[in-house]
């Protein structure tokens, strides 16, 4: 399919654009696009916000025909390369039925409008809890269309069949450009015990060869504070992560230095507020 696009600094709807607009879309991989004209379109958009009709954040609205279908194409692409399907998550669903309601309205398809928060703070917003997110948007005359698309443009096709991903949430509303279309990924953060977070880790270094002591009391005081351990002269090293499955590299670094060759581990609670999160963990080296 050949794609007539606008310069990306330009709405849609823009005089300076010479071309008719068949199909248009961007993908988006934890960066934020600059805007063009910004001062005229953020009065636009801060006059429109007010007219959008979005649910509020502990509201969900009911799913259309297009964003099954959306999700059921989504789903049948990751099956046949083998990949788990993702199941469908409320709070991305109503990021992203905002965004998508909001280029309609602006006639504009950005990943960040003017006067909108990133993806990030959407999503965050609408009370998604995760460490990874994507997005891609796109308008088109269809959901199969925009979909095709999606999976002849390398970015976006990555996005669909990431593995790393678990969930999803499908905007499509209809305006008279045709469908806008918005897909927000995220890879949902796994409520996971203290106790199962140090199994994880310990697993981890036992594949290195260090060994690990079964007492962790001292290594969880060590986790909450910034402080040693009283009454020990023990290594501390503490770090943050979104993925238990790997040490971080700065981590691995640091323990390669390390003289000694026994180990404590200790998980303790970070935030349990919606938004990026990520698992805090202390090492006792002795």
């Amino acid at each position: 399919m050949k794609v007539f696009a606008c310069p990306p600094a330009a709405p849609v709807a823009s005089s300076v654009c010479s071309f008719v607009i068949i199909f248009k879309m961007f993908s988006l991989r934890f960066v934020s696009l600059r805007v063009g004209n910004f001062a005229f379109r953020l009065v636009v958009a801060f006059l429109l916000f007010g007219l959008v009709p979005v649910a509020a954040p502990s509201q969900t609205p009911e799913r259309n025909d297009s964003e099954r279908e959306l999700f059921e194409l989504l789903n049948q692409e990751r099956v046949a390369q083998g990949l788990p399907e993702l199941r469908w998550d409320d709070a991305l669903f109503r990021a992203a039925r905002k965004h998508a309601l909001l280029m309609l309205n602006l006639n504009s398809l950005e990943h960040q409008l003017p006067g909108e928060p990133n993806v990030e703070e959407r999503i965050t917003a609408a009370g998604a809890r995760f460490s990874l997110v994507e997005e891609n948007i796109a308008v088109g005359k269809d959901a199969r269309t925009i979909h095709a698309g999606w999976m002849n443009s390398p970015g976006h096709r990555r996005s669909i069949l990431e593995p790393r991903v678990t969930a999803v949430g499908i905007a499509a509303v209809r305006g008279n450009g045709g469908l806008y279309a918005v897909e927000d990924f995220a890879q949902s953060f796994s409520a996971l015990s203290l106790e199962q977070q140090e199994k994880l880790v310990t697993a981890l270094l036992a594949a290195k060869g260090w060994s690990v002591s079964r007492t962790t009391e001292d290594a969880r005081i060590a986790c909450k504070s910034n402080e040693g351990v009283p009454g020990r002269s023990w290594s501390v090293v503490r770090f943050d992560t979104t993925d238990l499955s790997k040490l971080p590299q700065d981590v691995e670094e640091r323990i390669r230095k390390e003289p000694y060759r026994n180990v404590a581990v200790g998980a303790c609670r970070t935030s349990e507020a919606a938004g990026f999160a990520h698992y805090r963990i202390a090492l006792l080296f002795f």
